[in-house]
C-alpha cells in the first residue's frame, strides 16, 4: 500500500552530525551505540560496522576515561560513520576527542561540572565545527532539581533542559540537539511535548533504560511511536538491552511503520490460523533471515489463505496468497504464477531479488535525468 505518511512533523533548525543532517525537515536519522569495551579497538570497530550494516546513520560510544579516548582515535581512523561521543563527568576527555575528529559530543549536564567546563567544551566545539547533544536524563539531574522535585518529573526535564539552553544562549552557541529521556514513557513524552512546543532546536528520541529486545521494543514503540506521531523528533535511538543492531532494526521498523522513512523490506503477513494453506510462520521466518541484506524499498505480502491473501497481494510488489492444490503469487498487483509447498520460499525469493533489483535500476536512471 502506497499511502503518504499523514504525519506533520515539526519544524526545526538543522545541525550536521559528520554528513548527516539533523532537523531541518532532514530524514529521522536512526542511531545506536556500540556495547563493547572501547579500549578494544578491534571489537568496537566491527561492532560499529555491523550497526552501519544494519542502516544506523550516527553511532554513538561511550568515552569513560583517557584511555578510551586514545583508543577512539584509532577507531576514528578505521570507520566512515559518523560518531558522536558520549561524555560523563569529566570534560577534558571531551576536549581530547573533539582533536580526534569525533562527530559530535555527548555531554549531560547533570554530571559533567560547573559552567565554566561546560564552557571550555562548547569553545572548543566551536572552534572546530563540532554540534553538542545535551543529554537530559532522569537518573542524573542535577541535585538541587531533584530537591526541588522530589524525584524525576517532566517539569524537571524541561528546567534542566532550559539552564542549559539559556547558556548556550549566552555562549551564542546554537549547534545542538536536545534529549529528555526517562526510563518511563509517560514522563518522556509529556517532556518533549512540553519542550518541542517552545524551543526549535533538533530533538533526539529515546526511551532510556528501555528494557530487553521484547519489552524494550514494546515501550520504545509506544512511547516514541507517540511522539513521532506528533512530529517530534529528528534522530532517534531505540535503548535496548540487546544486541545493537537489534537496536538499529526496530527503529527502522517504526520509521517504516509510520511512513516517514523507507528501507528494506515491509512485510504484511497474517498471524496464520487453520485455513492457511502453508506454514505462513516458518515461511516468514525464513524469508526474513534470507532477504535481511536487501535494502530496496518495498512491500511483500505473505498470506496463509484466500481470504485477505488476493486482497492483501495485489496491493504489494510482490504477494503470496496461499491455496489449493497451488499457493499464487502476485507482481505489481497482477497473479504471475503458481508455487507448490516445498519450493515457495525459494520462488518468493528469487522474485523478490528480481524486484529489488529492477527498482534499484529504476531508481538509478532516475538519479541519471536529474
Amino acid at each position: 500500500m502506497h499511502f503518504e505518511s499523514p504525519i506533520k512533523r515539526r519544524l526545526s533548525r538543522q545541525i550536521m552530525v559528520g554528513n548527516v543532517p539533523v532537523g531541518g525537515g532532514a530524514p529521522i536519522s536512526v542511531q545506536s551505540m556500540t556495547n563493547t569495551e572501547t579500549c578494544d579497538v578491534d571489537a568496537t570497530v566491527a561492532q560499529i560496522r555491523a550497526i552501519a550494516n544494519a542502516g544506523a546513520d550516527i553511532v554513538r560510544v561511550s568515552i569513560p576515561s583517557m584511555d578510551a579516548a586514545e583508543a577512539f582515535k584509532k577507531i576514528r581512523e578505521a570507520v566512515s560513520i559518523p560518531l558522536v561521543a558520549d561524555i560523563h563527568f569529566d570534560y577534558k576527555i571531551a576536549l581530547k576527542v573533539a582533536e580526534y575528529g569525533v562527530d559530535c559530543l555527548r555531554i549531560n549536564p547533570g554530571n559533567i561540572g560547573n559552567k565554566d567546563r561546560i564552557r571550555a567544551v562548547v569553545d572548543c566545539a566551536r572552534d572546530k565545527n563540532i554540534p553538542i547533544r545535551i543529554g537530559i536524563n532522569a537518573g542524573s539531574l542535577e541535585k538541587d532539581l531533584q530537591k526541588k522535585y522530589g524525584e524525576p518529573t517532566p517539569d524537571a526535564l524541561v528546567e534542566s533542559a532550559f539552564r542549559q539552553i539559556q547558556y548556550f544562549d549566552e555562549l551564542d552557541f546554537h549547534e545542538y540537539k536536545l534529549s529528555l529521556k526517562a526510563s518511563d514513557i509517560f514522563m518522556t513524552v509529556e517532556a518533549y511535548r512540553k519542550i518541542a512546543s517552545q524551543i526549535d532546536n533538533p530533538l533526539h528520541l529515546g526511551i532510556t533504560e528501555a528494557g530487553g529486545l521484547r519489552s524494550g521494543t514494546v515501550k520504545s514503540s509506544i512511547g516514541l511511536g507517540l511522539l513521532l506521531m506528533d512530529g517530534i523528533g529528528d534522530t532517534l535511538r531505540v535503548s535496548l538491552a540487546a544486541d545493537p543492531v537489534q537496536e538499529v532494526k526496530v527503529g527502522w521498523d517504526m520509521l517504516r511503520s509510520l511512513k516517514l522513512r523507507s528501507r528494506g523490506i515491509n512485510f504484511i503477513a497474517c498471524p496464520s490460523c487453520s485455513r492457511q494453506n502453508f506454514d505462513v510462520i516458518k515461511t516468514m521466518n525464513e524469508l526474513e533471515e534470507r532477504l535481511d541484506d536487501i535494502t530496496t524499498p518495498m512491500d511483500v505480502a505473505v498470506i496463509g489463505c484466500v481470504v485477505n491473501g488476493p486482497g492483501e497481494a495485489k496491493e504489494a510488489d510482490i504477494g503470496l496468497a496461499g491455496g489449493s492444490p497451488n499457493n499464487l503469487i502476485y507482481q505489481d498487483g497482477k497473479p504471475n504464477s503458481k508455487t507448490k509447498n516445498d519450493t515457495l520460499v525459494d520462488d518468493l525469493e528469487k522474485m523478490i531479488r528480481d524486484k529489488a533489483l529492477l527498482k534499484e535500476r529504476e531508481l538509478a536512471n532516475i538519479i541519471v535525468k536529474i
